[in-house]
This record gives structure tokens, sequence and C-alpha cells, in this order.
């Protein structure tokens, strides 16, 4: 199980794993082991609430494919295990954070005393920009 929060698990029996040989330098171990791990989440497949599930889909994530589908590589430590764990650390992130509701913007007027300090200091602007110009006898 992936503990995504306090209320939120998700089965492993969920995930696709498949392991792939890393990209970059490494010498010659880089091009014998298959040591980078390819995560694949289906978000339509899963146990997750509506709620959450929606939210996945409306992220403008490059990882998430037109097909509802979460795709991470994860490369970055030398072993197949660290890998997996470091991606699915990644994939819990991002569940996490479509399971927080964004709170409502609520438009606000600026104060009169702030509209009246911002006029007062474009008219000192104004003021220093035209003494800057040719002077005149």
């Amino acid at each position: 199980m992936l503990q995504i929060n306090k209320h939120l698990r998700l089965p492993l029996q969920q995930i696709d794993f498949s392991a792939i040989r890393a990209q970059g330098a490494g010498g010659q171990h880089v091009n014998k082991v298959s040591s980078a791990i390819h995560l694949r989440f289906n978000i339509h497949r899963s146990s997750l609430p509506d709620k959450v599930k929606a939210r996945l889909l409306s992220l403008s994530d490059s990882r998430i494919t037109k097909e509802g589908e979460i795709i991470i590589k994860s490369q970055n430590r030398r072993s197949q295990d660290q890998n997996k764990l470091d991606a699915l650390e990644r994939l819990r992130q991002i569940i996490d954070e479509s399971t927080k509701e964004k709170k409502a913007r609520r438009a606000t007027k600026p104060s009169k005393n702030s509209q009246r300090k911002r006029m007062d200091s474009k008219t000192k602007h104004g003021k220093n920009k035209q003494l800057r110009g040719k002077v005149r006898v």
C-alpha cells in the first residue's frame, strides 16, 4: 500500500513498474544494468475518489497523458530499488497535491488610501522624469 495522506491509500497492484536502462554517464555498467524505472498509473482504473481523479485529470502536467495515465521516469539513483522508491514518492506528491482543495479567490478592491499613495508616487516619478529633460533658458 502507498500511503498518500492520513485518509487515502493506494494499492500497489494499481501501479505498473518496468525496468529500463538509464541514460547518461556511468561507464560500461550503465549499458549492462536496467536500473531506471518507468512507473505507470492509470487514473481512470484507480480506486481514488472521483473528486481526486477529476483534479488529477485537470492538471496541466506533462507527466499525465491524454488517456489519463501518469508516467514517471526515475533514473537519478544507482539502484533499481531506490529509483522505484523515488518514483513512488513523486507519484504520492502528485496525488497528495490534488487531494487539497484550492481556496477560491475573492476579488478585492484596493483601499482609497492605497490608491491615493499609488497616484502620488506616479506623480512624483513623473516630475523626476521631467527634470531630466533639456534645460531651457
